[in-house]
């Protein structure tokens, strides 16, 4: 019993595993907006959990009493201006350590993360992008948003990278 519970449990991972990884864009439906770089897509066939990739938004607050760091609630607002409710294509680029898929959505054929950045709502992200990923519109798109201290941007020397953001929290 439990070995076959075990080899169920692996079989489902690995289809799990491989769904994700989508190589072309699928449609979906954009049902919830998590934060300035996480949100929640269906079609017909399944729900996922979805990290925009090659961005990294201002993180919001685990306890809605908090704020939050700056401009993490206005990222998640143009978020969802853009993307809630409406069908998107989603290009996977496998998982992130959360089990996220890692993906570039796209509406009407406008690239919704590189918009993110150019808007000024998040950064180019900093760690090591997924393979076959292009990481270079999103730093020319941060670089120009810096120029002009668009969202984030307008902090000056008070901006706090969301990555460095995080390790300032406590934990759960």
């Amino acid at each position: 019993m439990r070995l076959s519970l075990k080899i169920l449990f692996i079989l489902i991972i690995q289809f799990l595993l491989l769904i994700p990884t989508l190589s072309t864009a699928e449609s979906f439906t954009v049902t919830y907006v998590d934060d300035g770089d996480t949100i929640i897509c269906e079609n017909s066939d399944m729900t996922i959990r979805v990290r925009l990739a090659g961005i990294d938004a201002p993180e919001t607050a685990r306890d809605k009493k908090d704020e939050g760091q700056p401009f993490s609630r206005e990222a998640k607002e143009v978020l969802k201006k853009l993307i809630l409710d409406k069908v998107v294509d989603v290009k996977g680029y496998g998982l992130d350590d959360y089990n996220r898929l890692l993906a570039v959505i796209s509406l009407n054929g406008r690239n919704i993360n590189l918009e993110m950045v150019q808007q000024g709502m998040a950064e180019a992200y900093i760690g090591k992008p997924p393979s076959g990923f292009d990481i270079q519109p999103y730093k020319k798109a941060e670089k120009e948003a810096r120029g002009v201290l668009s969202g984030i941007w307008s902090q000056g020397d008070k901006y706090i990278r969301p990555s460095k953001w995080r390790k300032t929290r406590p934990e759960d």
